[in-house]
């Protein structure tokens, strides 16, 4: 018989580390990031009172933790994501890689595919560095565990940073002058990029997890986002101006002392937890949107070229490009625009959507924007220095059990919550409110909608109520599940949602 357990309070995790990973359907695996940096240089661990305290290296998250099966894979032991070790003889576009991902077996496993942004991502490690050279680079990579090798080891005519993987994310809108981009991610130069599809690209394929990078958000109504899938909990709102990386750290500090939405943990994001909230569904040209849920409040800015557009926001993460680690990562909600001169030797530069909404980059530290009116770099990246911050914090962190509706509030109206996880294996949470006492009750229905199962049946009084539904008995497939609430003053909700249990 099924155990129907209520919570009152908000906890979904225990430790230590490798459980939370267990308990997610989209773990965020931290950057590896253990050094410290002003604007210009690396520098011993600031304390409280520095004005660089609250960077990336100062939290642990899940740190990098790799199995070789010793049959060509690794599995990711926080994602639970495995990969091919080896790289493909050839490079491949990417139509090209995606029709070898239909054939391609290894270790008896034929259900291979192409990556997600999201899901090559998890393996990028701010641990590494762009340097002049090969010999003084470091790759985004472990190599320790995958192979890897740099662009002109494949090809002499390449660069030896053009170490770019290709994925299934493709561009909503279109970079350059209206072509089809890819997101993929640079190992060598530590970016995500979107590059035209008919560039060659390295394959990594993988396996398992298939509902790594999906999102869970739940809105808080009190200023707050919790994704379930992540177990981050993000400032709806965000900052309303721009600023620097120095300043955004303050920020983080100054918005703790307030107790900021009430919480005194927050921090400005690494940059694999702030590409966990892109949406790579939504653009600007497409959506007239950030690539972010609706959700997020984002501000609407006028871009370099004088179009509405939106904010790119900093990390707390350091990107090492280059002689001098002057460089803070950042994501770009809005487009990633560049000036390109064209044609080339002509002086005349167009400010194009270059590497698409949803890339992710790196801007000096400091320094004024002015200075580089054609932008940076081959494709003449825009310059802003000052970017846009969202906070965020770890949901189950020690100070974080709250009642379910912050400060106590009584709800201010009836609703039925998502069931998290979703999907889910063999349990999952139902949550709901009433604002008055009710009559409730929480029934689950098969997809003919016969009922299968009566969660709860009693009255309750005015409050934010969680229940824990355990379908081990139950098959794989979509499941209806439906609240009816009748008040005393003879008010009447009825409410019906949808939820996968796969096994």
């Amino acid at each position: 018989m099924k155990k129907i357990i209520i919570f009152e309070t908000f906890v979904l995790f225990l430790t230590p580390n490798n459980y939370k990973a267990q308990s997610l359907t989209y773990p965020v695996v931290d950057t590896d990031q253990h050094n410290f940096y002003n604007n210009t240089s690396q520098i011993s661990q600031p304390d409280e009172s520095s004005s660089f305290f609250g960077q990336d290296a100062q939290y642990n998250g899940l740190q990098p933790s790799y199995s070789d099966n010793g049959d060509g894979t690794i599995t990711d032991n926080n994602t639970g994501l495995m990969w091919q070790k080896n790289l493909l003889e050839s490079k491949y576009n990417y139509y090209e890689a995606v029709e070898a991902a239909d054939t391609f077996s290894l270790a008896g496993y034929n259900d291979w595919r192409l990556p997600t942004i999201k899901e090559i991502y998890s393996l990028m490690l701010f641990s590494g560095k762009t340097g002049m050279d090969k010999s003084s680079t470091i790759p985004y990579l472990d190599t320790d565990y995958f192979d890897f090798r740099f662009g002109d080891e494949y090809n002499p005519s390449e660069r030896y940073i053009d170490v770019q993987y290709a994925t299934t994310s493709i561009y909503v809108a279109t970079i350059m002058n209206g072509e089809t981009g890819m997101f993929g991610l640079n190992i060598a130069d530590g970016r995500i990029k979107g590059y035209p599809v008919s560039k060659d690209f390295e394959v990594k394929f993988v396996r398992g997890n298939p509902y790594y990078g999906i999102n869970n958000f739940k809105n808080n109504n009190d200023g707050t986002i919790s994704d379930l899938a992540t177990g981050l909990m993000w400032d709806q709102a965000g900052s309303s101006e721009a600023m620097l990386w120095e300043d955004a750290l303050k920020y983080a500090k100054q918005k703790n002392s307030e107790n900021y939405l009430g919480f005194n943990d927050w921090r400005v994001p690494n940059a694999k937890e702030l590409q966990s909230i892109l949406d790579y569904s939504r653009s600007p040209s497409t959506t007239s949107s950030a690539a972010i849920d609706p959700l997020f409040n984002v501000p609407q800015i006028t871009n370099e070229g004088g179009e509405i557009d939106y904010p790119f926001y900093l990390t707390s993460t350091t990107h090492e490009d280059g002689p001098q680690p002057v460089r803070a990562v950042y994501v770009c909600f809005g487009r990633a625009l560049g000036f390109m001169e064209m044609p080339p030797g002509s002086n005349n530069f167009q400010l194009l959507d270059v590497h698409g909404a949803g890339a992710q980059r790196s801007d000096i530290k400091t320094g004024d924007p002015n200075d580089y009116p054609n932008g940076h770099g081959p494709q003449g990246d825009v310059i802003r220095i000052y970017n846009f911050v969202r906070l965020a914090r770890d949901y189950d962190s020690d100070n974080s059990a709250t009642s379910v509706g912050d400060n106590n509030e009584l709800p201010q109206g009836f609703s039925l919550g998502q069931n998290y996880p979703n999907p889910f294996n063999p349990s999952t949470v139902i949550n709901f409110q009433i604002p008055e006492t009710s009559e409730v009750s929480l029934k689950v229905h098969n997809i003919l909608g016969s009922e299968v199962d009566q969660i709860v049946d009693k009255r309750f009084a005015a409050g934010n109520y969680e229940f824990k539904f355990d379908a081990e008995n139950f098959s794989s497939g979509i499941y209806l599940y439906s609240l009816t609430a009748v008040t005393e003053s003879g008010k009447n909700f009825q409410q019906t949602k949808k939820m996968i249990l796969v096994k």
